[in-house]
């Protein structure tokens, strides 16, 4: 760990906090970041001519004068690398690529069988590769990877703990050090709900809230919870598992081994489990059951459709999804008092048919000193959220953490460009 007495270190975190005034206040001149940080005019000029020389800041041309010199007018280079941010789940994997500072607008999902490390991680690994390859990317410069994992992560060293919604073949797997080793380039993992919370926070609607909370609705059911504008982690990195509060301790089986669990009464699979199990059971006019008799399957787009029309079976259903997400979000509200509260996920498609019915439940069960103020809406980025997510946490950890390695040292930078992985250094 670096030493906070340590000259080099004192200098890496001035550089990170200037290179940080400049993305968010761009344009600014250095006069304004002097006058803003308390450094000396001649530090700020050796700061930025670092900043430059490195290509993370560019001069934009003249700002107006106050008497003297027109001030040189400095933005934020996002272009200067990029990063990858991904989200795992049992049967495919979203890939997102963002600069270092706008949303990520390439994102594309890749089927991977993702029910064993031993199968899957190779397939995700050679994706990635591709990935790079492909040409509208060979000329960028890649510096690192974030995976949003949907499981218990040990984050100090990168090893999964236990993820019930892909398989007992997870416990103990070394993720992170498996694909740094095979790519070549820095990776930083975190729960997929967690990474979704982050990035409701940078690039959603969560920018004006400081204490917010984000529900994944998907395979499984998880939440990342933000306050005071930090990831609440609990005692070992495992908080936000409302998937796994007992609503029914006679309800069905969870994979995470439990009975009534919120996950396995109202997430996708549990969903699609209820309607074929129940199919038989159901009027024969709904309009599950003719897709039932054309495909001999249901799917999730299906119970959506279905649910568009009034009276059916599939509207029934997702108002008792609704029902049950407001008494957890109510227990969550009365905790936590979070601002505002975002659902997404793939269930996010779903979410004007259950929304207002959860909105109903929480003012009649939370506070209402805490209800009346909390926020709740369904994210507006829609299912790929985790994979945004991802990329903003690798951002924070590059552009942000005191730990962060790319200002570290200039001149080494300069001389071996030690901060990019290009697409050359991981085929």
């Amino acid at each position: 760990m670096s030493n906070p007495g340590n000259s080099k270190y004192v200098k890496k975190l001035n550089r990170m906090r200037i290179l940080n005034m400049i993305k968010d206040y761009e344009p600014i001149s250095r006069q304004q970041l002097s006058e803003q940080t308390g450094l000396t005019p001649s530090a700020i000029t050796g700061i930025i001519r670092e900043l430059i020389e490195m290509n993370f800041v560019k001069e934009v041309g003249l700002g107006e004068s106050h008497g003297g010199r027109k001030p040189v007018k400095l933005k934020f280079n996002c272009k200067a690398g990029y990063v990858i941010g991904l989200e795992i789940t049992q049967h495919e994997t979203v890939f997102a690529i963002a600069d270092l500072k706008n949303q990520p607008k390439d994102i594309q999902s890749v089927a991977i069988n993702m029910a064993t490390p031993q199968e899957g991680i190779p397939l995700l690994i050679a994706e990635i590769k591709k990935l790079i390859e492909q040409q509208e990317h060979s000329k960028k410069f890649f510096m690192a990877i974030g995976i949003a994992f949907p499981g218990l992560l040990h984050l100090h060293n990168g090893l999964v703990k236990r993820a019930v919604n892909l398989g007992p073949a997870w416990n103990e797997y070394p993720i992170k050090e498996a694909l740094e080793s095979a790519l070549g380039l820095p990776v930083v993992i975190e729960n997929n709900a967690k990474a979704a919370a982050l990035a409701e926070k940078w690039f959603g609607c969560g920018t004006a809230y400081s204490n917010l909370a984000y529900i994944n609705m998907g395979e499984g059911i998880s939440t990342g919870i933000l306050i005071n504008d930090s990831i609440l982690a609990g005692s070992h990195g495992y908080a936000g598992q409302i998937g796994h509060m007992v609503l029914d301790s006679n309800g069905p089986l969870c994979n995470c081994g439990h009975r009534g669990c919120l996950e396995a009464i109202c997430a996708c699979p549990a969903l699609i489990r209820k309607v074929k199990t129940e199919i038989s059971f159901i009027d024969k006019e709904d309009p599950l059951v003719k897709i039932w008799e054309d495909k001999q399957d249901i799917r999730l787009a299906d119970i959506v459709l279905a649910a568009k029309v009034p009276g059916s079976y599939a509207e029934s259903l997702f108002r008792q999804v609704g029902k049950n997400m407001g008494l957890v979000l109510a227990n969550l509200i009365n905790l936590y008092n979070p601002e505002a509260i975002f659902i997404g996920g793939k269930m996010a498609v779903a979410g004007d048919l259950f929304i207002d019915v959860i909105r109903d439940i929480v003012s009649t069960h939370a506070f209402p000193e805490i209800a009346n103020f909390t926020v709740i809406s369904i994210s507006a980025l829609g299912a790929n959220t985790g994979a945004i997510g991802a990329c903003a946490l690798v951002l924070k950890q590059l552009l942000q953490s005191s730990e962060s390695a790319i200002l570290d040292d200039p001149e080494r930078i300069l001389r071996k460009k030690g901060f990019f992985w290009s697409r050359s250094q991981i085929i």
